[in-house]
């Protein structure tokens, strides 16, 4: 039987080695929608799930004592959202975007955005 040390070094080595999750850029997904048959499907799905982690994350700094910075405060924030949320921030502020950033970032603007405390 393999010793705890022996253990813990084949952990860390599993660590090592495994890819990282990487959020996804705007490039990447404007090329998902353009490339795959059902891109814009596959990206609807993408954006309500950045939308769940953002809003996830947001929670949990909210509960370890940091300001809160999305407050929807009794107003709708559904799922079917996402795509407008997403596109409306990319509408608003063109310029601030760049191709190479996280969609994650677009995302968490247009919740402070559309639902500021």
């Amino acid at each position: 039987m393999p010793s705890s040390r022996a253990l813990a070094a084949l952990g860390l080595l599993c660590l090592l080695l495994a890819p990282s999750a990487q959020a996804m850029s705007l490039r990447e997904l404007r090329a998902l929608e353009k490339t795959e048959k059902q891109g814009r499907t596959y990206t609807d799905y993408y954006l309500v799930g950045v939308m769940e982690g953002v809003l996830e994350a947001h929670h949990h700094a909210v509960r370890q004592g940091a300001k809160p910075r999305i407050c929807p405060n009794g107003r709708r924030l559904e799922p079917r959202m996402a795509r407008g949320l997403f596109d409306g921030e990319l509408r608003r502020n063109p310029d601030l975007y760049e191709a190479d950033m996280p969609v994650e970032l677009v995302m968490r603007n247009a919740l402070e955005a559309g639902y500021p405390c």
